[in-house]
């Protein structure tokens, strides 16, 4: 498919019809790569999304549990504790 690159602003833009947009499972914020000058449109995935869910699904399994991790003999005879 071919596609004008239009003036937006001061910017440039390119419009992407929507059936293009509901393939690709493209929300209102995406992600802008360049690489060996093509441009690559990815959909912006959230760092954290679902993690309220997993520690829901955590604390069920009893996974959620403080980690507290041994003393070694390096910490008994080469510290001095005051």
């Amino acid at each position: 498919m071919k596609a004008s690159i239009i003036q937006i602003g001061n910017s440039q833009g390119l419009r992407i019809p929507k059936a293009i947009l509901e393939q690709c499972g493209f929300g209102s914020e995406v992600e802008l790569e360049v690489h060996d000058k093509k441009l690559l449109i990815k959909p912006h995935v959230s760092a954290r999304k679902n993690w309220a869910k997993s520690f829901e699904k955590m604390a069920q399994n009893g996974d959620d549990q403080l980690l507290e991790f041994p003393s070694s003999q390096w910490d008994e005879e080469e510290w001095e504790w005051r």
